[in-house]
This record gives C-alpha cells, structure tokens and sequence, in this order.
C-alpha cells in the first residue's frame, strides 16, 4: 500500500530540478516538484517518497491530516482531538 502525505510548500528552488521545502506540520522536507510544475509556495501537495504527485486544495489537506492526527492518537490510545 501507498501513502502519500499532504504538505504545504514553503518555498521553491529552481535548478536542473524544481524542488520545494514543504511543511508537515512541524518537520520540513526538501521535495521534487518535477511533477507538479504549477505549484508554487502557498499551494498544498500530495507527496509520496519525495515527490509532489499532484495539488491540493487547503481544506482537503487540513482534513486528511486531521484524519492521521486522530489515527496517531487512536495507535497511542489516546482521545481524538
């Protein structure tokens, strides 16, 4: 199984290739934006093994990663926030 994770972009750095620093939650990662040329800082990316697969829009990205928060809290036994 696959899983991809929403981040938001932070920056982009241009080159040989386009990479970009983007954000989950409170780690950053450099990420390949090859295949997602339109992104810009801002914008929010699916990313799965280092690469931007497509965009995404805010509230969909704020609400998969809802989603894992509770999954995270539900592993450790925790109450959903």
């Amino acid at each position: 199984m696959c899983l991809g994770v929403p981040g938001k972009i932070l920056g982009v750095m241009g080159g040989d290739l386009r990479l970009g620093r983007v954000a989950f939650g409170g780690i950053v990662k450099e990420i390949c934006l090859a295949y997602v040329p339109e992104a810009e800082a801002g914008d929010y990316v699916i990313v799965h093994a280092g690469f931007a697969i497509s965009r995404i829009d805010e509230a969909s990205a704020r609400r998969t990663l809802s989603y894992l928060d509770e999954l995270g809290a539900a592993r450790e036994g925790e109450e959903p926030r």
